[in-house]
């Protein structure tokens, strides 16, 4: 145990010395969670000889979740958010044991959680997965989780339309 409520992979310890920078986020993301409760354990690397390095990076409250830091724009957040659900979808593919994958985003602008729920729902078209966003909004310091059907729902995803008048 590296922290309470946080576990490392063996193989992911090496980071903190390779990628001190990217540890030190990744850690400051994942205490958010486990200060209110949670329970986090970085997964090992997984290797994918396809595309280089494509993994998620934790499993947080028992789902895959991979981690973001967004700092730009709604299409920065739907480029990061794809990436991450990508990552997640990637690891679970052959997985028995779940078919939950998440993402988890640390938003250091200022987009409101409104606009974040759209974005992300956009993104969600066409995608069947189930899972969760948790957002962090660093400027306010809210906390958001939205389930993946939640957020298709906004834009009415998976709802029949009624045949109308006979």
């Amino acid at each position: 145990m590296k922290e309470p409520n946080i576990w490392v992979a063996k193989s992911r310890l090496s980071e903190e010395f390779k990628e001190p920078n990217k540890w030190e986020r990744e850690m400051s993301q994942v205490r958010i969670l486990t200060d209110r409760g949670s329970a986090a354990y970085f997964l090992p690397e997984k290797q994918n000889d396809d595309r280089g390095k494509i993994y998620a990076d934790t499993v947080i409250n028992g789902e895959v979740t991979e981690l973001k830091t967004v700092s730009g724009s709604r299409t920065t957040l739907g480029t990061d958010f794809r990436q991450g659900y990508h990552q997640g979808a990637a690891l679970i593919k052959n997985c028995i044991v779940t078919e939950k994958h998440s993402v988890y985003i640390r938003l250091l602008s200022d987009l409101s959680p409104g606009s974040v729920k759209a974005k992300i729902a956009g993104e969600l078209k066409g995608r069947s997965g189930n899972g969760t966003v948790i957002c962090y909004f660093e400027v306010s310091g809210l906390l958001c989780y939205w389930t993946y059907d939640e957020l298709r729902a906004i834009i009415g995803m998976g709802q029949k339309k009624s045949p109308g008048p006979a």
